[in-house]
């Protein structure tokens, strides 16, 4: 069985390059989306509304100003190949370095405290990241790095319903998270959908399903009719693009599922903003 050796160096230049990039660009699918809801809005409001977030999208990179001023809380997902060994400091330590190099010289707000409830003095570098790593076969490292900002994240939920509910139980659930979350999400949004597992892999599975490009649609068709459907329900509400009504509520719904206990139906829904900021990475 061949090893291979990735110096802490090439991982260190690929995250930080990767914060660099997703500070400054969202989604590549969001700005069509949005101009495709301008040219399809009447409103006055409304229109200002979403020249104001296309305006944002083309600003940011021009002028090197993060595309929100909450630069969040930095997520990876890590699957590394069991055929291949770091060579350097374990990945968390060369992420989270990565993480306050580029907040430094990036001048990225800083937005993570060092104790929820007793300590809450500010960290001052964004540090430390939140990690989820898997082992799996191969002999790459393959990142998928977001930064998740705090308001869309407080308006998440999970439930733990009844095995007997059907997929119009879930689309309700999902409709009263987003109504509930209003314009304090900042609409548009993009959902993540984890549904089965239990209590802890429900969660997960909600935030990794966010990290699914725009437009992309779950491989199994059942799944991937409920992502339109739901898809289609949320823009019926009316929520519309930063509260301020139309049928541009949410940009695009992922779901990711998993077995689960005879007993239970959990369902997650982790929100996003429309400053959707996310990158796959493979090295």
């Amino acid at each position: 069985m061949n090893i291979r050796h990735i110096n802490e160096q090439v991982i260190y230049d690929a995250v930080y390059e990767a914060i660099k990039h997703i500070t400054y660009h969202p989604d590549p699918a969001v700005e069509p989306l949005l101009r495709d809801a301008l040219d399809n809005e009447c409103d006055e409001l409304r229109q200002d509304v979403l020249c104001s977030l296309i305006n944002n999208i083309e600003l940011s990179p021009d002028s090197s100003t993060p595309l929100c001023q909450d630069t969040g809380t930095l997520v990876v997902f890590a699957k590394i190949g069991n055929r291949c060994v770091i060579d350097g400091k374990p990945l968390e330590t060369i992420i989270n370095y990565a993480l306050r190099m580029a907040s430094s010289d990036l001048y990225l707000r800083a937005s993570i405290v060092r104790d929820p409830l007793f300590n809450r003095t500010n960290t001052s570098d964004n540090s430390p990241s939140i990690v989820h790593t898997r082992i799996v076969e191969g002999s790459k490292i393959i990142l998928k790095i977001a930064q998740k900002g705090g308001g869309a994240e407080n308006m998440s939920n999970l439930r733990m319903m009844l095995p007997t509910c059907n997929r119009q139980d879930i689309i309700d659930f999902i409709l009263e998270t987003v109504v509930e979350a209003g314009a304090k999400a900042c609409p548009p949004l993009v959902l993540g959908i984890g549904i089965g597992g239990n209590y802890e892999q429900c969660a997960l599975l909600a935030k990794e399903a966010l990290l699914s490009p725009i437009g992309t649609r779950s491989s199994n068709s059942d799944y991937a009719q409920l992502e339109q459907d739901i898809l289609m329900q949320v823009n019926n509400t009316g929520v519309g693009a930063q509260g301020m009504g139309g049928n541009l509520t949410a940009l695009d719904v992922h779901i990711l599922h998993a077995p689960c206990h005879i007993a239970s139906l959990p369902v997650a829904v982790n929100i996003q903003c429309h400053a959707h900021r996310h990158i796959e990475l493979e090295i």
